[in-house]
């Protein structure tokens, strides 16, 4: 075994391992985590399965089959982090809607405490 898949091994496997500490101490939720899963499974997949790895190198023309191991795992990253880029979004814009209900609800709080600051006014009035 060469250094580079000893290498490939201990760091899919630290990631691997990573994400579900994260999972179980519930830091990571099971929808985002299923990505990170698929990725580091692949990864240290390919990284044990070396003739595996030979092979989907050389389709893809590497010469260096753990280059293309890399690249795959720069290509997973880049998915995830256009899959939360995604979910950011949707976040921004929910709290953005959420934020302008809450200045529509308080307005409309002042408007009834306004009134019934009248209603009292005029209710003083007419007992005195």
């Amino acid at each position: 075994m060469e250094i580079v898949q000893i290498l490939s091994i201990v760091v899919s496997l630290t990631i691997l391992i990573l994400v579900l500490e994260t999972i179980r101490r519930g830091l990571l939720k099971e929808r985002y985590a299923l990505l990170w899963l698929f990725a580091s499974a692949a990864l240290l997949m390919l990284s044990f399965w070396r003739r595996l790895l030979d092979i989907l190198a050389h389709a893809f023309g590497f010469y260096y089959p753990p280059s293309f191991l890399f690249l795959a795992g720069f290509g997973f990253l880049h998915l995830i982090a256009l899959h939360f880029s995604i979910v950011t979004s949707r976040l921004s814009e929910k709290n953005k809607k959420l934020a302008q209900e809450l200045g529509i609800i308080q307005e409309q709080m002042r408007q009834i405490k306004k009134g019934m600051r009248g209603t009292q006014e005029e209710d003083s009035k007419e007992r005195g």
